[in-house]
């Protein structure tokens, strides 16, 4: 689990690790040896059942990595499963080759192989780190990936990072198959049977990743709007859920950085701080105009840095997410020494609207990009099929040929979705600044995940500063897997 520490202890420790040229208990470190980042199993007990699932995590248990802009990311990950692996960082902006997309970068580690990486953090952010095969993520195979900014050490904020996930006791790969086969709404709903040994593996998940042979046609497609393919067993908030919160241990009147994750598959959530109001600095680890708040939408593969300035009398603050067009949550307490801390119910009295382009709207970037025209605009339509296939600009991964670019080049990409469902997209290796929302120009936030809403259009431009091959797909597990992936591949 990830480890708290109060302000107070935040600000000594940062402070020592500065002085003396290392950083943080858990931290990648600039020095010969590389951090080991393990991929284990694990069983994770979810509302009194057993689950095995997966972990990122270091030697001593610290879940994830923590590190500072300016220094290396010099990381050994380790295989120490049963099947073939491989992690994405995602929010960092690696040299290609070493990005974590098996096709693209580099093959999956099998059982027992590792992999050093060693690569320049050009921008401290709130970033995150996910396997890219197979339906790995869905059982948990994610951990945050924070990298701090030097020109911080000892603010006095205490620091807490939520990593939020949809789970499932059912085996992903069967939810995977309901879904080809025309089913909706309630793969891996309520009441599904605990997850025994895993039977998949990851050649068999890659049988129905796109560009292989689909099976036979399902039902056509409905043609109405709606918000999720996959029901959940439970909405988790550091691996645990309102049965058994995190209670993050805060001081009244104190300052509270909130570095939160939404690392689910399938599901966006809507924040709500309650009674308190945050001031939202960043959204995907890049710096915004701030905007204070008590309720943020949160798309899937998002991040949002929040700072709070707490109430000076003691007491217990709940952060919850919701999921749209739902009453189900999750989330954490913050509370003071000495508070009283009541149960939260996982469910609210009344469901959340689904996310649009509220919050994208108002978002402006804090350092937008050099004004310039395009030297490319590119359209990339999404649409859907029978048989759970989605498209972009009607091919599956693996029918594309590549989106060219060239280094130095201003790049448009205008995502049009014509599908009966919202799609967060992520580009690898870059950020992009929102440009325009169905057609309407803005100077909109940095980052590198957008929701682009059902029947909704939004534009995004980026600098080609990284050359490679590099993916650009929708950020919902089980689309990707449908088939909604692209590249994008510098020209020589």
């Amino acid at each position: 689990m990830t480890a708290f520490y109060t302000r107070r202890q935040f600000v000594a420790s940062t402070a020592l690790a500065g002085a003396a040229g290392l950083l943080l208990p858990g931290v990648a470190r600039a020095q010969a040896q590389p951090v080991a980042l393990r991929v284990e199993s694990r069983v994770l007990d979810v509302n009194g059942k057993a689950a095995k699932v997966f972990a990122l995590r270091q030697p001593d248990g610290t879940r994830g990595l923590v590190a500072e802009a300016g220094r290396r990311f010099h990381v050994r990950l380790e295989n120490r499963i049963s099947e073939p692996t491989l992690v994405h960082w995602h929010g960092l902006t690696p040299p290609s080759a070493q990005d974590g997309v098996p096709g693209l970068s580099q093959p999956a580690l099998k059982p027992g192989e590792s992999y050093v990486y060693d690569f320049p953090l050009a921008r401290p952010g709130t970033n995150w780190m996910h396997s890219h095969v197979g339906l790995q993520e869905q059982l948990l195979m994610a951990a945050p990936l924070i990298v701090r900014d030097p020109a911080e050490r000892g603010r006095d904020e205490q620091e807490v990072v939520v990593l939020f996930h949809d789970f499932t006791f059912r085996d992903p790969a069967e939810i995977f198959a309901g879904l080809r086969g025309g089913g909706t709404g309630a793969q891996g709903g309520h009441g599904a049977a605990p997850m025994g040994s895993m039977q998949h593996t990851p050649q068999q998940m890659t049988q129905t990743m796109p560009g292989m042979q689909h099976g036979a046609a399902a039902p056509a497609a409905p043609a109405a709007a709606h918000l999720y393919d996959v029901e959940y067993d439970a909405f988790l908030a550091n691996d645990r859920t309102l049965a058994d919160p995190e209670i993050v241990r805060v001081d009244a009147g104190g300052r509270v950085r909130l570095r939160l994750i939404n690392g689910a598959t399938t599901t966006n959530f809507a924040l709500d701080l309650g009674a308190l109001e945050g001031t939202l600095v960043a959204v995907d680890g890049v710096d915004v105009v701030p905007v204070r708040a008590r309720r943020f939408d949160f798309a899937i593969a998002q991040r949002l840095d929040i700072r709070i300035a707490l109430p000076k009398e003691p007491g217990a603050w709940p952060v919850l997410v919701q999921r749209e067009g739902d009453v189900r949550r999750t989330g954490i307490v913050l509370a003071a020494r000495g508070a009283k801390v009541t149960k939260i119910a996982d469910a609210a009295e009344t469901p959340v609207p689904p996310l649009g382009l509220a919050l994208e709207t108002i978002l402006r970037a804090a350092k937008p990009l050099a004004a310039r025209p395009a030297d490319r605009k590119i359209a990339l339509v999404f649409t859907e099929e029978p048989g759970f296939r989605w498209l972009i600009n009607g091919k599956a991964f693996g029918e594309h040929a590549p989106i060219a670019v060239k280094k130095g080049e201003r790049v448009e990409f205008t995502f049009e979705d014509r599908t009966t469902m919202a799609h967060p997209i992520h580009l690898h290796g870059h950020h992009f600044q929102v440009v325009a929302l169905d057609g309407k120009p803005l100077a909109g936030a940095v980052r590198d995940t957008v929701l682009v809403p059902a029947k909704g259009r939004v534009t995004v431009a980026f600098d080609a500063d990284n050359p490679g091959h590099w993916a650009i797909h929708c950020h919902n597990l089980y689309h990707m897997a449908g088939g909604m992936m692209a590249s994008v591949k510098y020209e020589a």
